[in-house]
Parts: C-alpha cells; structure tokens; sequence
C-alpha cells in the first residue's frame, strides 16, 4: 500500500490527510507540514536498517520531491531515540549472491544516494542515535547533519568483511578529510557527537529527544529564504564549475533579459528579431 501523511495546517483541524496518490511504504513515512518535507526512517525494531523495501520507498519519495516546487526543505530522520538508521540491513543482503549484489543492492543504493545528493531543495539529516555504514553514507547525502548528544558514528564495513559501498569512500573523505576518513574507515571506529562536531561531520549537537525539533527550526529558516535562491545557492556550492551549471544560469539570464524575450516573440510571429542589447 502507497500513501502518504500531510499534516494539516495549524489554522485546520488536528490530524492527518491521506493523499493516496503520493509515496509511502510501511517503512518509510512522509509528512508535509507547509513548505517543509519530513521523511521518516521506519523500523525502528530494527534500528532503522535498510533494506531493499526502504531503498524503494526512498527512491519513491525523492522522485516525488523532484516535482515539488512548492517543497523547500527535507528531513530525513529515524524512527525512535535509538537510531538514524544502522546501516543496510545486513540479513537482506547477506543472502544475494555476487552477481545480484553487483547487478542490484549495490547500484539501487548508488542510484539512491545520488537522487538525495542532487536534490534541488536543502536536505537536514536529523540524526537521533546511531548512524552506522550505510546509515552514516546516507547523512553523508545532506546538505547538513545534525545530531542527538547520544549519536554514534562509524564505518565498520571493514569488520564484516566488506567495504563502504553507497559513496562512504569518497563522501566522508570529502566531509572531514582523508585522514580522519582513513581512521574511521580503516578501523571500522565510533565516533560521539562531540568528536563529530569537531571533525565537521555535524553542524550541531542537540539534547536527546530534541533534534528534530532543532532539524525542524533549521528547516523553517530556510524555508523561509527566496526559495530560488536558496536552489542556486546549492547548486553552485555542490558544483561550482560545471559547465551544466553555467548553462543553466547563462540560459536563465538570456530568458530573463529584453533581448531573449524578442527573440521568442519574434520567432512566433515569424520576423527578423529586433535587439536592443539589454
């Protein structure tokens, strides 16, 4: 069953709308209060592992978000105080055989993690417990983490044999350097809050029970900011010298001037343009 939960305003009545043409599954929540997107790990008996069912649920909600102008900002946070989410879950994929971890877990994880990177809006990881592996490459997507006093993290492939598979190579790297990335990597250890903070993992550390609050107060400020803005603001931080970007802003500024303008109107009326320069 595919639904998902918009939480009415706070001038309507309390409760929940159910709109049966978006994106839920049973281990995936989506709520939508005003201009903001919370998406909620939801398996929390199973410290929020992921699984092939969560990893589709995921897809199926970021797809949604992609057509979402009036989104913007996204949580993503864990069911729970005990964990953002532990990991993949190890019991799904322990079973697959080489061919389909190659073929399927691996690249649906990929092609995930790649859908919630390249988002257009800001994403907040809330991280409210323990983000292991998978889990810790999944905060590892977002703009900004931010975490409980409580929250672990680690990288521990390497204690099962296996290796970061969904970017934790090159995105943690990148977010606290090579070497702190090598030491946690290399040796499969925790992390606390404080140390994460320090390493620039997190943003900020909130009272237990309190990050989604604070996730939420973050979102709020940037929902509040032009929201074009804010998107090119990302884009040029996450890519700033691609040429896809600069043909996207240049073609943007042509639009917006006199002379592109002309152009379209003189195309459809089927004469020579007249440009002014401006």
């Amino acid at each position: 069953m595919i639904l998902r939960l918009i939480r009415q305003p706070p001038s309507s009545a309390g409760g929940y709308l159910v709109d049966s043409s978006a994106f839920m599954t049973e281990k995936i929540r989506v709520e939508e209060l005003e201009r903001v997107t919370t998406i909620t790990l939801y398996r929390a008996h199973k410290l929020n592992a992921i699984d092939p069912a969560m990893l589709d649920g995921l897809r199926q909600a970021f797809d949604d978000l992609q057509r979402k102008d009036h989104i913007r900002a996204v949580i993503i946070t864990g069911d729970g105080t005990r964990a953002f989410s532990a990991g993949a879950d190890i019991k799904a994929w322990a079973t697959l055989k080489p061919l389909d971890m190659w073929k399927h877990w691996i690249p649906n994880g990929n092609r995930v993690m790649r859908q919630i990177a390249r988002l257009p809006q800001p994403v907040i990881a809330a991280v409210n417990g323990i983000a292991f592996g998978g889990g810790l490459e999944l905060a590892l997507t977002c703009d900004v983490r931010i975490a409980s006093e409580g929250a672990q993290f680690a990288m521990p492939e390497v204690s099962i044999a296996t290796v970061p598979g969904w970017g934790g190579t090159f995105r943690l790297p990148a977010t606290i350097g090579r070497a702190r990335a090598k030491s946690m990597i290399l040796t499969g250890q925790r992390i606390d809050a404080a140390t994460a903070l320090n390493w620039g993992l997190i943003t900020a550390v909130a009272p237990v029970g309190q990050v989604l609050q604070h996730a939420q107060s973050l979102a709020s400020q940037i929902a509040s900011n032009a929201p074009l803005a804010v998107r090119m603001a990302k884009q040029l931080i996450d890519h700033p010298h691609t040429p896809e970007n600069m043909e996207a802003l240049a073609g943007a500024l042509g639009a917006s001037t006199l002379d592109g303008r002309e152009g379209i109107r003189s195309f459809t009326e089927k004469r020579s343009p007249n440009y002014s320069g401006k």
